[in-house]
């Protein structure tokens, strides 16, 4: 009798040999395991933006803008880091916001014309900051101004004052 030939037969579920090196599963096995490492990575970044401290810097509310003596009478002084004109009339002297009333704009001191303007939708203020033509629905702010005993000037633009309010000098 002859021998029962007993072929070799491949199981299906054993894994075939890849010539070339990365199979479609392990492709996508890396694709995964990528975007989980992106979003892993995302989620750290967010976690420690939100324990770590917000803090806003804002320019202090108080300042000292020098003595009188910087000011010149007649004069309109604006203070850009502040957005702030130190006008000098020869009543006094007074602060005001360099803010226009109407979207917020920064106004500008046009000395030929002796009035504030805004470039953004024409308003026109006064030097003593009230409205010559609108859109302004306001005057501008007026801030306290104080002098220190060192006989320097401070500003201080929590504290609104009436227009009419002026520092004499």
């Amino acid at each position: 009798m002859s021998e029962p030939k007993n072929p070799t037969v491949s199981s299906s579920l054993e894994k075939p040999e890849d010539k070339e090196g990365l199979s479609r599963r392990d492709f996508f096995n890396e694709i995964a395991a990528g975007a989980l490492g992106v979003a892993g990575l995302g989620a750290f970044v967010v976690s420690v933006r939100y324990l770590s401290p917000n803090v806003l810097f804002e320019p202090p509310t108080n300042f000292r803008i020098g003595p009188p003596s910087d000011y010149q009478v007649n004069s309109v002084t604006y203070l850009a880091n502040q957005e702030v004109y130190i006008v000098r009339t020869s009543d006094g002297l007074f602060a005001q916001s360099a803010i226009c009333t109407h979207l917020g704009c920064i106004t500008q001191w046009k000395p030929e014309l002796e009035m504030i303007a805004c470039p953004c939708h024409g308003s026109k203020f006064r030097k003593d900051g009230s409205v010559e033509h609108g859109p302004a629905p306001r005057p501008l702010q007026h801030f306290a101004v104080r002098m220190m005993p060192d006989g320097e000037l401070m500003v201080d633009l929590l504290e609104l004052v009436k227009p009419t309010q002026i520092l004499k000098v």
